[in-house]
């Protein structure tokens, strides 16, 4: 049964090189990967359209019409609509370059290459509680140094970001899961091409109150060639 959530969009960025990946997956997108016979990225939707969301902008670049040639406009009660870069944009640039395919001011983000089992309903009432215009689902961590890591205060405001080259053992990381809203965007003289991460996340968190949920659930990549087969081994005995 779907749950009910107050939000109903999300935005997947589909349009990543997957350059690690290049002498495994060479003829389609990362997020197309075949996963067993099956797109990883279908793995994705269909974990939204279970948790209720029914409109998906795939943000896409790099071979787009593999994707769009797949999905069309619909994947099982999900409608979906393409937000296709011409050039590469960058985490910021793809989502804000999406945001006139969103029909509403609040919306989920996912990375296309990465899925993390949260609960979405549960995500979508914390941010609503907090009452903020930037929510991320973190990942708990046995070892932090591949990721970086996010740091967290008492009521789950984040306080600080650890690069990567800096960290160690056991953290939270930055799952690539974010609940926001358009408004995050206003009044922000941004370049065509940015990060998110770096010019959203990082520079702008403490003036603005961002926060963190936790989540001890499943969590894979599959930006390396480990991973990838990982999943291969994986996804067949897991429910999403």
């Amino acid at each position: 049964m779907k749950k009910s959530m107050r939000t109903t969009e999300a935005v997947i960025l589909s349009g990543g090189f997957g350059t690690r990946l290049r002498h495994i997956v060479s003829d389609v997108p990362k997020p197309m990967a075949s996963i067993n016979g099956e797109p990883f990225l279908s793995f994705l939707l269909r974990k939204l359209a279970k948790a209720g969301i029914q409109h998906v902008i795939l943000s896409t670049g790099y071979l787009h019409e593999k994707v769009e040639d797949y999905f069309g406009n619909s994947f099982d009660s999900l409608q979906i609509t393409y937000s296709q870069e011409t050039e590469p944009l960058g985490t910021g640039g793809a989502i804000f370059f999406a945001l006139n395919k969103t029909e509403t001011d609040n919306f989920f983000v996912l990375n296309g290459d990465t899925l993390f089992d949260i609960d979405f309903e549960y995500l979508d009432t914390f941010y609503r509680i907090k009452e903020t215009f930037l929510a991320l689902a973190l990942r708990k961590e046995k070892d932090i140094s591949r990721y970086g890591s996010v740091q967290t205060d008492e009521n789950a405001k984040i306080i600080g970001f650890t690069e990567k080259k800096e960290s160690i053992g056991e953290g939270l990381i930055n799952g690539g899961i974010y609940l926001l809203n358009k408004k995050l965007f206003d009044n922000q003289v941004l370049p065509n091409t940015f990060s998110f991460e770096k010019e959203i996340l990082e520079k702008r968190f403490r003036e603005n109150d961002f926060f963190g949920l936790p989540f001890d659930r499943y969590f894979i990549d599959i930006g390396i060639p480990e991973d990838y087969a990982r999943a291969q081994i994986e996804f067949p005995n897991r429910m999403f």
